[in-house]
């Protein structure tokens, strides 16, 4: 297996021939030695390599982790991709024009060897500690929360104090010599993911969008090649999960960083695995080289104060700041359905020199994610992003939302050799779904309750949200997949016993399966009902439950241990908390009333007179128009709730047509008059029509006819109701030729007394307009904490208080920013924040619709300084416990 891959002075003579082959482009230096005396090498590539330091630059680091064989590997073949395609392809001159590349291939030149030739899975450096033991985790060194041990046999050994390896200190003393260093890639394995920096304050920073976008439109790339999907995943701060890594250290010096986790092994099968990861990555990395310009002194500023101006059901109204050196650019508008999706011309949906864009014809209901940046007009260098801006549309006025969260007992995983534990993962551990050696076939069980939905709802729009935290247990690459089926809960009695939930009989398996080489991790993945499914939803409801079981692989090839995924549950020391819980969002419409109006009075209008309590419409003896005037008084719906419309026709029933010789059409209007009047009805123009004209044959061949009100003729419908209006309706005769003595009369009643004119109204009971903002929202320290607190309504419709968090702007929207709470409660804790962090918060009211209250806001700063508290990494289980030891 290892025969093909390349030693590390296979790679510096790859790199010295390219150089001496391409001196204007390639330069190789030794930045130091390592303890058994090999050079560090560090190649630079850039056109005109002389002034490769003058340009913004990415660096490159590979095979920190000395068993971690790609980085190596990957650096050689993209140094020869580059020389294969200068200066044939465009995109590979623009890379090297504009930008440079410092790349270091193998950092751990000591221990990639030793792995070579002793020990395939060894880690660390090949420092002598004195004690017996051997090497440093490098990765573990450099000084950003770097944590002092004396456990020198542990593969995380950190070493005697930070920059204390003399690989380290050669990239460190590398990169503080140089400031045109704008985006920093490690590559490592493994996962298929990338790992972007953070500060360790569990809230948004203001290169979080920037970081998230770099490593989403690389695995854009990486997917156009092997339709590979690559997670992208920050962790879980405060729990301080790695200390003295260069991620940080990178990031600490203002350079954009992320680790990427490449495959799903150390050393694969090259021929069929490691060629597999350095073709799809090759693509990433040329287009991270191209947009590194765009986050150096070159590029624009930031745009700044990204918000929202307006929502409705179907339409965003953003606005901006342009931030300074605005003059000369415009803007690009990207425009999303996930979190951390690329932004490509793809999704690109505006390009704007104003402050302030509306997007229209959206979804309601909906969650739409906005990234916006600024672009120089002559250059065409971008800007960083604005932060990303979160939005929900409403809901269109017949419909109602519903959010589930399981409780903490109605979710876990039951595992085939852990079943006198499997009660216990309940409420605590994470979803772990496939099959290893330690736990055998695992299934994922989540028991939905609901009770609380009406038992008339028509299910809309269904989805089901899960959030994939750690795919380290799936090793094996384009091996199984994972799905989700819904159970009937009447046939399981303990949805803790493995036995009961691996032999149930699935009603439904949800919709598209995700393959092996589709898991994601720190990605949400969400799974659409169909139609059937939705139906599967309502049949549930009768039940007050909806149970689902998640499965994986079942059974493992020979000389694999694992693959087992896990998933977040929201609860316990393993959760990320409240919005990281699976979720099932349902769109629901109720069953409508119906009410059948009878006319309150009907007028003939004509040039001479107004005839009361008959009805015609047609043309007089001297051709003059006739009119008939329908009124109806729409009696009380509701007295408890506000009424919306949701369907409404008017029936009209011919008694006789006389003298009609040529084709008339009758159209029926919407007006308002105070009193019938036939210059009114002359010269006026109608308020709305309803539904289509009906000719004088269509009258002849079907009395009976009916006219149908559109959206905006049930608007001024229910206007009337709310306030208490006469529906007055108008039914006009045309022609094209001139008509005399053509009239038709309309009936008013049936022989049987029923009513032949009437005005049908469908519609259901449902709040309009939202409750008052909440008042007296304050927020002070207790406990290290920020505390919220305000004062519930006392509006009997007030259903609960919904609280966000937004690190960089008002939240004018309940999903625009990280959410803390939603309940009845007067108040609540933000555990995870950084009260050291000035922020806003944000609490609106909310109903049983739900429509949401204007939002109550506060920034919040505090010149006490709190200390931070890091969370001691805990496992779940050993597979766990032996990764993050790296062992």
């Amino acid at each position: 297996m290892k025969k093909q891959y390349i030693s590390y002075q296979d790679m510096m003579d790859f790199l010295a021939g390219a150089m001496a082959k391409y001196p204007d482009l390639i330069r190789l230096q030794s930045i130091g030695d390592t303890h058994e005396g090999r050079p560090i090498m560090m190649v630079t590539m850039s056109q005109d390599v002389a002034y490769a330091d003058l340009k913004p630059a990415l660096l490159y680091t590979g095979t920190i982790h000395a068993r971690e064989w790609i980085g190596i590997e990957l650096a050689v073949s993209f140094v020869q991709y580059l020389l294969d395609n200068y200066p044939s392809n465009p995109d590979v001159v623009e890379a090297l024009t504009r930008n440079t590349l410092y790349m270091v291939p193998c950092l751990n030149p000591d221990g990639f060897e030793y792995s070579r030739k002793h020990f395939s899975f060894w880690r660390k450096n090949r420092r002598d500690n004195g004690d017996g033991t051997f090497g440093v985790d490098l990765n573990r060194n450099f000084g950003i929360n770097f944590r002092q041990s004396t456990q020198t046999n542990s593969n995380i050994y950190g070493g005697p104090g930070p920059f204390s390896e003399p690989e380290t200190q050669a990239i460190k003393q590398f990169v503080e010599s140089r400031d045109n260093i704008c985006v920093a890639l490690d590559y490592h394995s493994q996962g298929n993911v990338f790992f972007p920096a953070h500060k360790f304050n569990h809230e948004a920073e203001i290169e979080g969008t920037d970081l998230n976008i770099l490593c989403a439109n690389m695995a854009r790339e990486i997917y156009k090649v092997t339709n590979r999907q690559y997670g992208i995943h920050r962790g879980k701060p405060p729990a301080n999960l790695i200390h003295g890594s260069g991620r940080e250290y990178y990031y600490d010096r203002g350079i954009l960083s992320t680790v990427v986790e490449v495959g799903s092994r150390n050393i694969p099968d090259y021929l069929i695995n490691m060629s597999q990861s350095v073709d799809e990555n090759i693509p990433a990395l040329l287009y991270a080289l191209r947009t590194t310009i765009d986050y150096s002194k070159l590029a624009p500023s930031r745009p700044e104060s990204f918000s929202i101006k307006e929502i409705t059901a179907n339409t965003v109204e953003m606005v901006w700041e342009p931030g300074a050196e605005d003059e000369g650019c415009y803007y690009q508008i990207y425009r999303s359905e996930t979190p951390k999706a690329p932004c490509t011309r793809d999704n690109l949906i505006a390009i704007t020199s104003q402050l302030r864009y509306t997007d229209k014809q959206l979804k309601s209901g909906r969650r739409y994610f906005y990234n916006l940046r600024k672009v120089n007009r002559v250059t065409r260098i971008k800007s960083p992003f604005a932060p990303e801006l979160k939005i929900k549309t409403l809901l269109e006025r017949d419909e109602f939302a519903f959010t589930l969260f399981p409780g903490p007992e109605k979710i876990g995983y039951v595992g085939e050799l852990t079943r006198t534990s499997n009660a216990e993962h309940f409420g605590h551990n994470s979803l772990f779904i496939g099959v290893n050696k330690t736990k055998g076939i695992c299934y994922g069980v989540i028991d939905y309750d609901m009770s609380r939905l009406p038992a008339d709802a028509k299910i809309k729009d269904a989805l089901f949200s899960l959030y994939p935290m750690n795919r380290v247990g799936a090793k094996i690459e384009n091996y199984g997949e994972w799905s989700v089926s819904i159970l009937n809960p009447d046939e399981i009695s303990d949805i803790t016993d493995f036995d009961q939930i691996h032999n149930a009989t699935p009603i439904q398996t949800l919709g598209d399966a995700i393959d092996s080489d589709q898991l994601t991790q720190g990605i949400w993945k969400s799974w659409h009902f169909s139609a059937l499914e939705k139906e599967l939803i309502e049949q549930q409801l009768e039940k007050g439950r909806l149970l689902l079981r998640l499965q994986g692989p079942v059974s493992l090839p020979v000389g694999n241990d694992s693959q087992l995924m896990q998933f977040d549950i929201g609860y316990g020391r393993f959760g990320g908390g409240i919005h990281y819980r699976p979720s099932l969002d349902l769109i629901y419409q109720r069953k409508p009333f119906q009410l059948a109006v009878g006319a309150s009075a009907y007028h003939t209008v004509t040039s001479e007179a107004v005839a009361f309590g008959k009805l015609q419409s047609g043309y007089d003896a001297n051709g003059e128009r006739i009119y008939g005037v329908v009124d109806f008084t729409l009696p009380r719906m509701s007295e408890q709730s506000d009424v919306v419309f949701t369907d409404a026709y008017f029936v009209l029933e011919s008694a006789s047509l006389t003298g009609i010789n040529q084709p008339m059409r009758f159209l029926v209007e919407m007006v308002d008059l105070d009193a019938p009047d036939f210059e009114q009805l002359a010269t006026g123009e109608p308020i709305e029509f309803i539904g289509y004209e009906v000719s004088s044959e269509g009258l002849a061949k079907t009395a009976r006819q009916t006219f149908m009100f559109d959206s905006s003729a049930r608007q001024y419908l229910e206007d009337c109701y709310d306030q208490s209006r006469a529906v007055k309706l108008v039914i006009k005769a045309t022609s094209a030729s001139r008509q005399q003595d053509a009239v038709v009369e309309w009936k008013t009643a049936s022989n049987d007394g029923t009513m032949s004119t009437q005005l049908v109204v469908e519609y259901i009971e449902r709040r309009k307009q939202p409750l008052d903002a909440p008042e007296n929202f304050q927020a002070s320290l207790e406990g290290g904490m920020v505390k919220l607190t305000w004062d519930p309504p006392s509006d009997s419709d007030w259903v609960g208080a919904y609280v966000v968090r937004n690190s960089f702007h008002p939240p004018r929207s309940p999903f625009d920013g990280v959410k803390l709470y939603a309940g009845k409660d007067g108040y609540t804790f933000d555990k995870f924040g950084n009260a050291n962090l000035a922020k806003y918060y944000s609490v609106f009211n909310y109903d049983n619709v739900p429509n949401y209250s204007a939002p109550a806001v506060l920034k919040f700063s505090s010149d006490e300084v709190t200390p931070i508290e890091f969370d001691e990494f805990e496992a779940q289980d050993e597979i766990e416990q032996r990764y993050r030891q790296g062992d």
